[in-house]
């Protein structure tokens, strides 16, 4: 039974795992319609896709690498081919780790390259082909809204020396969510970026990863000494797709259970 609590439609890149799940459920629960993006095959999400529905809101589901010309444009088509045809809100938040976690003075091009392609090059781009559709849907409207959320990482300020790709793509993405939030001011389209901490996902899943946070949380890399949860993260963005910050465009909402406090 739909019970809708708006028509609007939201992208959510990697949709169907970790944070972007959590996302996907948050923005359900408050009517939005979804596009959810990955990588696998419809028929291996179909279970997270269902799950979704089943909150009374309409689910697509848009296979492509964002880190790839052609997969953005494969997302794009299947936007645009939705109903409505332009989005109201875009939360960039596919992601990869290096295949291999490498020191900088070891690390390679291929190491580089593949998490650089998803987490900045193809957020941008992404983020472009959006902001086109939205600046045009605001010109032929201007009832029309829409906002952009880019989650980071506090990996964008926090060093890790042997996963520096991913720092540096973090980093890359700050910028460009002020970029955005700067051009796109003058269609009063908000867009804002989100700095999880330590979370509780595949990324994180194993047991060495596991066993190095539990130990630095347990003795107090946190103030709020637990992991954090895509939840977490989900809670922030339904916050920021309701509107309820709509004179912090361009800020960092930080959800890192205090890790990034400093202390003495």
């Amino acid at each position: 039974m739909k019970a809708k609590v708006n028509s609007k439609t939201a992208l959510v890149t990697g949709g169907t795992r970790g944070i972007g799940f959590g996302i996907a459920q948050s923005l359900a629960d408050e009517g939005w319609n979804l596009i959810l993006n990955g990588i696998r095959s419809e028929n291996t999400v179909r279970d997270e896709l269902d799950l979704i529905r089943s909150k009374g809101v309409d689910v697509a589901y848009a296979q492509g690498d964002i880190g790839s010309t052609e997969g953005r444009e494969s997302i794009i088509k299947i936007v645009r081919s939705a109903p409505g045809g332009t989005l109201n809100l875009l939360v960039n938040n596919a992601g990869v780790a290096p295949k291999q976690r490498l020191d900088i003075l070891e690390t390679t091009e291929e190491n580089y390259n593949f998490v650089v392609d998803t987490n900045l090059k193809g957020a941008f781009f992404l983020t472009q082909l959006v902001a086109n559709d939205m600046v045009e849907a605001k010109r032929q409207d201007e009832s029309f809204s829409g906002a952009i959320v880019n989650i980071s990482s506090i990996s964008a300020t926090v060093v890790s020396v042997n996963r520096g790709e991913y720092c540096i793509a973090k980093a890359g993405l700050s910028m460009v969510t002020q970029l955005f939030a700067a051009r796109m001011g003058e269609f009063d389209i908000p867009v804002y970026e989100i700095r999880p901490g330590v979370t509780k996902t595949d990324m994180t899943a194993s047991p060495a990863v596991t066993e190095k946070y539990d130990k630095l949380i347990g003795e107090g890399l946190c103030v709020t000494k637990r992991w954090g949860y895509p939840e977490d993260v989900a809670k922030t963005v339904a916050s920021l797709a309701r509107g309820d910050f709509p004179y912090s465009t361009g800020q960092v909402f930080m959800v890192d259970g205090g890790l990034t406090i400093p202390r003495l």
